[in-house]
């Protein structure tokens, strides 16, 4: 009788089998407009701290359910999303839609599966391609060895569905729109446009407070996806890392990539070599010095913008 009360006790303490102190922290959910809303995860890479959880996941709830967006990267970062859900409504998740191939968006995808085997998960048809390729393995070992293996026990539930430029979903009488530029931050890219919300999810083509990585993207179809944003007019925009807000948030990260860009190529003529040019380069950049990732990236990007030019001269 002691045991089966102690029991009871463990599973009231920790409804998840976890203890708090393993599971990913609540993080608080923001409003954005009448059906979506946020959770704004912390800058910087994933960690042990952190057990891997830093990016935006959203969620928007339908008449009929609710659909997420980017549920984060391991499958306690998607019961956390979950959890947060549960505070708003208790309808059912009926489709889950990840941004693109990078594991900190999308390998929560598991606690849906758990939650609804029936749910929808769909994606860029790049992006399954990718992760059936060997893109899934590649980022739970990833995300394992940067979280000295916080997100252990995480499986890859690779979207099925796939979703191209100009798809629109319906989805308990609201519509999600489709924009999927290519080439952008990882050439696996969708942008979700919650149509009478008029909110814009932007996935990693815009960065807010933070430098990513630029390894998988092109300079002139990220700036291309950022145009593509404004001009969907929306009221709020989602990045991928840090604050949403209005239009306001778009420009400054696309200011980078096009001033970053630009100097390269200025300087590429001149025929400076990529160290030559980082630091006459950094002046122009020095609005972004405290973005989170700037030191670490900056001079990676000096040398992917020269590839690129050096590639688009064989176009």
């Amino acid at each position: 009788m002691k045991r089966f009360l102690m029991l009871v006790l463990l599973l009231i303490a920790y409804p998840l089998g976890l203890p708090a102190a393993e599971r990913v922290a609540d993080f608080p959910v923001q409003k954005l407009a009448r059906h979506t809303y946020v959770i704004h995860g912390p800058l910087g890479l994933p960690s042990n701290a952190n057990r891997g959880f830093m990016n935006n996941p959203g969620f928007v709830i339908t008449q009929s359910g609710v659909v997420v967006i980017d549920p984060g990267s391991s499958v306690e970062s998607g019961r956390m999303v979950l959890r947060q859900i549960r505070t708003k409504t208790g309808k059912p998740v009926t489709h889950v839609l990840n941004t693109h191939i990078h594991g900190d968006h999308w390998l929560g995808n598991q606690a849906f599966t758990e939650a609804n085997p029936d749910v929808i998960i769909m994606a860029h048809p790049n992006m399954i391609q990718q992760a059936r390729a060997g893109g899934a393995a590649r980022w739970i070992a990833l995300m394992e060895q940067m979280t000295g293996g916080a997100t252990t026990g995480t499986r890859a539930v690779v979207p099925s569905t796939a979703v191209r430029q100009g798809k629109q979903i319906e989805a308990g009488g609201l519509h999600f729109r489709i924009h999927a530029p290519p080439r952008a931050h990882s050439n696996t890219d969708i942008m979700i446009e919650v149509v009478e919300d008029k909110v814009l999810f932007l996935g990693d083509n815009v960065l807010n407070g933070r430098i990513g990585r630029m390894d998988d993207a092109t300079f002139r179809g990220n700036l291309n996806a950022c145009r593509v944003a404004l001009a969907v007019n929306a009221r709020h925009y989602v990045p991928g890392h840090g604050k949403s807000g209005d239009k306001r948030v778009v420009n400054p990260f696309c200011t980078y990539l096009d001033t970053l860009y630009k100097e390269v190529g200025r300087l590429y003529e001149e025929g400076l070599s990529d160290y030559e040019m980082k630091p006459l380069i950094l002046p122009k950049l020095a609005a972004f010095k405290e973005w989170s990732g700037f030191d670490e990236q900056v001079g990676k990007h000096v040398s992917l913008a020269i590839l690129e030019l050096e590639q688009a001269s064989f176009e």
